[in-house]
């Protein structure tokens, strides 16, 4: 890793990786746990969906999450860190209600399906960042 600093250009080309990584997974989600829907549609719509709920996804964890976390942190010690695995079930069920608010088809039925979408979501992002090479997803 080099200790440059990132440039203007840079800094964009990691972004639009992380949306479409974070894109890719939440498809993988929709695929796998039931009570994640993506709604019917051509192929551009549901890309488009994706593209737009990885975007929401990204501010409500940029926004919301480190608000919870702070305020929730006795939990977090509490639970040795297992109340993180609640905190993001609810912030998957944040994005899907206010996806819902944006006319935007991406349905979160339930605690358990946001539960199980979110580790779904986690893992597959985490297996992507690792397949994509440094200069590509500057963090």
């Amino acid at each position: 890793m080099s200790d440059r600093p990132v440039s203007q250009a840079g800094a964009g080309l990691a972004f639009v990786v992380r949306t479409l990584v974070v894109a890719a997974s939440l498809w993988v989600a929709t695929v796998l746990v039931t009570g994640v829907d993506l709604g019917s549609g051509s192929t551009a719509l549901r890309v488009g969906t994706l593209l737009g709920v990885a975007l929401l996804f990204g501010v409500v964890n940029a926004v919301v999450k480190p608000i919870v976390a702070t305020l929730g942190c006795p939990l977090y010690v509490l639970t040795l860190g297992l109340f993180a695995l609640v905190v993001n079930a609810l912030m998957f069920m944040l994005t899907g209600w206010l996806a819902g608010l944006l006319n935007l088809p991406f349905v979160v039925d339930g605690f358990w399906s946001a539960f199980w979408g979110a580790i779904i979501v986690a893992i597959v992002s985490f297996f992507l960042h690792l397949v994509i090479p440094d200069r590509y997803d500057a963090r």
